[in-house]
């Protein structure tokens, strides 16, 4: 069957530190109480004139060098971004300017933190229907412009980034469960519009000159997010029919230490199963998965034919998971 396989990650975090310390000059904080609350040391923070398709641009070329292709051979382009550059036309269009790209199509989605889940499925499904075979995936976002530097318990956990996928459509034997020895399994989606108002930007409009600040229900969303997070790895272990033990690596979204161990324990996996790099950049929301597998896949873990578990919780509420082989 024609499946969807990863030919290549890449990433992009833009020169820029705040460290923890330096959010304590400017802030009641300090790099103690961040750590212990986050498992944060660090964000990146990008410069005034860098936008959203800068960073999304070296990530994708980062992802093309990676999979030794041609940015001609992507036929499908989609930015999972919360910070788009203008209202409209879509980012994904200006990244596929950049790229030199004419052909195919591109769009953009907007799930805040499950973002790249959402766009996931939706390019698995285009290469399922025979409407892509060469699919750019970005999570890209410059959530610093968002930012209330005066609020301790939103503007020490947010951080820019980029991450970047390609997926190529490929036909792929399955194994004697039915599984596809290598690609995506399946994808799961969820939204519960109840929780709106729990994490949220405290304005109408998107733009320069109206662009409001991130406002959070700190305590419902961690809550909300440990759990919602367990329930879409069960429905994705439920649909293969396989149990967590049979996960090789935990690919969470990287927005809070204390939030991933606690996924991992009460889906009863060790340590050394869970990609874990929110350290080192904060939550970039959509960008943190593909950042992750980026890094993950730069530093060998990943091995042929493993089973990666990925999900995510974002604003809306919004939660997903995505299950492959590598």
């Amino acid at each position: 069957m024609t499946r969807s396989i990863i030919a290549g990650t890449g990433a992009y975090l833009p020169e820029k530190i705040l460290h923890n310390n330096d959010l304590a000059q400017m802030v009641a904080t300090s790099d103690k109480w961040i750590r212990q609350r986050t498992g944060i040391e660090m964000r990146h923070i990008a410069d005034d004139g860098q936008t959203t398709s800068d960073l999304a641009y070296i990530a994708a070329k980062r992802a093309l060098a990676d999979a030794a292709i041609s940015a001609d051979a992507i036929d499908l382009i989609i930015v999972a971004t919360s910070t788009p550059e203008n209202i409209f036309p879509a980012t994904a269009t200006r990244l596929q300017a950049k790229l030199g790209i004419t052909k195919g199509f591109a769009y953009d989605i907007q799930a805040v933190c499950s973002g790249f889940i959402f766009a996931m499925a939706q390019a698995d499904n285009a290469i399922r229907l025979g409407q892509a075979k060469c699919v750019l995936i970005t999570g890209a976002e410059i959530f610093s412009r968002l930012l209330d530097w005066q609020d301790r318990s939103t503007c020490v956990l947010f951080g820019d980034g980029a991450g970047a996928v390609i997926l190529q459509a490929q036909n792929v034997e399955d194994d004697a469960n039915g599984l596809p020895k290598k690609g995506i399994l399946s994808t799961h989606l969820f939204a519960d519009g109840r929780h709106y108002d729990q994490l949220y930007v405290e304005t109408d409009a998107i733009g320069p000159s109206k662009s409001g600040f991130i406002r959070m229900n700190g305590r419902e969303v961690f809550r909300f997010a440990i759990n919602m997070m367990v329930q879409s790895i069960e429905a994705g272990l439920d649909a293969s029919g396989l149990e967590a033990k049979a996960i090789d690596w935990l690919v969470p979204h990287q927005a809070n230490l204390r939030i991933i161990n606690a996924v991992g324990e009460k889906l009863g996996l060790s340590e050394d199963k869970v990609v874990i790099t929110v350290q080192e950049h904060a939550n970039t929301s959509a960008a943190t998965i593909p950042i992750a597998l980026a890094r993950a896949a730069e530093q060998g873990k990943f091995k042929h034919g493993q089973l990666l578990a990925l999900t995510a919780m974002g604003a809306g509420f919004t939660w997903g998971s995505a299950f492959l082989r590598w």
